[in-house]
């Protein structure tokens, strides 16, 4: 996003913001067009929700400790927020239901975005920018095989990053990545009952075909069997 709106990214680590006032300097300090992050929203900081009620000879301030969410929500579109043109604030969370409704409220958070696994349209963006591969005009060979194997929720774009990354030569990268499909695929089906379920009724529909295409025929029948047995180890 930085790169092609040309935006300056920041950082924002609200575990080492002391006080309201502190993230408002903060906010204040960053130039404009600019893209402020604040990733792992749901555990940076313990931020106290607004009906609790404070600690028995504790003041407020004391008891809602260094970060308020009061001060948290004027920053993402409060009075502060107001401060500056083109900003960009980014939340990153693996616990969206952990949240307080007050931030994830209509018109607060303008979009929520899940990022789930990675889709074979998302595979050939990594496989473009990692490897320089040009889908539009000559797809590589690998491609019809992990469309098959990448479909679902088999693995992350993280994970796909990182099979890519482990080599420059686009044949070893990618059948890296055929390796791990095919071994996370076959964990993820042994997880779930019901697609062992159609997997074992798929290969006794194969072993009825073979053996009703074998019958009659002893020579072709052992090289059948020969393949059967190899297909089950």
């Amino acid at each position: 996003m930085a790169n092609y709106l040309k935006f300056d990214v920041y950082d924002l680590q609200l575990a080492s913001v002391m006080r309201d006032s502190d993230l408002r300097r903060l906010l204040l300090a960053t130039r404009n067009r600019s893209i402020l992050v604040i990733e792992d929203i749901d555990c940076a900081v313990d931020l106290p929700n607004r009906v609790e009620q404070p600690v028995d000879g504790k003041n407020r301030g004391e008891s809602q400790g260094p970060l308020t969410l009061s001060g948290l929500l004027n920053f993402i579109d409060g009075l502060w927020s107001s401060c500056g043109d083109e900003r960009i604030i980014i939340f990153t969370t693996n616990h969206k239901d952990r949240l307080d409704p007050a931030l994830l409220r209509p018109g607060r958070m303008d979009m929520h975005i899940y990022m789930g696994h990675c889709s074979f349209q998302g595979f050939k963006t990594l496989a473009s920018n990692y490897l320089g591969l040009n889908d539009a005009t000559m797809p590589h060979r690998l491609y019809p095989e992990i469309e098959r194997l990448i479909d679902g929720e088999v693995i992350t774009p993280a994970q796909v990053a990182e099979e890519l990354m482990k080599s420059e030569d686009a044949d070893v990268a990618l059948e890296g990545l055929v390796n791990v499909l095919e071994k996370m695929r076959l964990k993820s089906e042994e997880s779930n009952p019901v697609m062992m379920k159609k997997k074992e009724s798929r290969l006794e529909m194969e072993e009825m075909s073979i053996r009703r295409d074998t019958e009659g025929s002893p020579r072709k029948n052992s090289k059948r069997i020969k393949k059967l047995v190899l297909f089950w180890t």
